[in-house]
């Protein structure tokens, strides 16, 4: 995780003391995958970066309260949906910001239509589903290609919307893992799946 042999406990004790390359340190390791939970969750790129710089200089003005024998994730991680709430908690207050939200889910559709009118890409994908169990190749395109609410595909195939949340994060991680050999058309379809989640 960390390029030293440095322990993610001797890091933390370093910020906690004010070591501004320590906090470096756990920002290079944790902030990737943050990123990434935070985009699921705002489905704004500038909103994830602002809200990603916001968690971290949470964790610095809080140093002193990080405990070093319990997890840094869970500490990091509900920073993280805190600032997340505070973010939609505005976006309820603020109709700009409802409006860019409502543009930007059109837009991320467009996208999605878009990367499967590219031949290549599209059968590539298609490659990738019909590799998954029947009845979670079937969820991922009654959701994702067809445009189906959750509600909509647990009536059609009387299963619970938790089963249909858990196929589609298991489809997802599989189309991705299947398409890891293609990494541009990788990161285009991952950010698209995860912005029409």
């Amino acid at each position: 995780m960390f390029e030293t042999k440095e322990t993610e406990k001797e890091i933390l004790l370093q910020i906690i003391q004010g070591d501004e390359l320590a906090l470096e340190k756990i920002y290079k390791s944790y902030s990737p995958g943050l990123y990434g939970h935070l985009l699921r969750l705002v489905k704004s790129v500038p909103q994830t970066e602002e809200i990603l710089q916001d968690v971290f200089l949470k964790v610095w003005e809080y140093r002193a309260s990080i405990d070093p024998e319990k997890s840094f994730r869970a500490f990091l991680f509900k920073i993280a949906e805190n600032k997340a709430y505070d973010f939609f908690r505005k976006a309820s207050r603020d109709k700009t910001l409802q409006a860019e939200l409502i543009t930007l889910s059109t837009v991320n559709y467009m996208a999605f239509e878009e990367f499967l009118a590219n031949e290549e890409k599209s059968a590539l994908l298609e490659k990738a589903i019909n590799e998954l169990p029947p009845q979670r190749q079937q969820v991922f395109r009654l959701c994702k290609l067809e445009g189906k609410s959750y509600r909509e595909v647990s009536e059609l195939l009387n299963i619970s919307q938790s089963t249909i949340s858990d196929h589609i994060v298991k489809a997802t991680k599989a189309i991705r893992a299947h398409m890891e050999s293609y990494p541009n058309i990788l990161l285009g379809l991952a950010m698209i799946i995860w912005l029409i989640s």
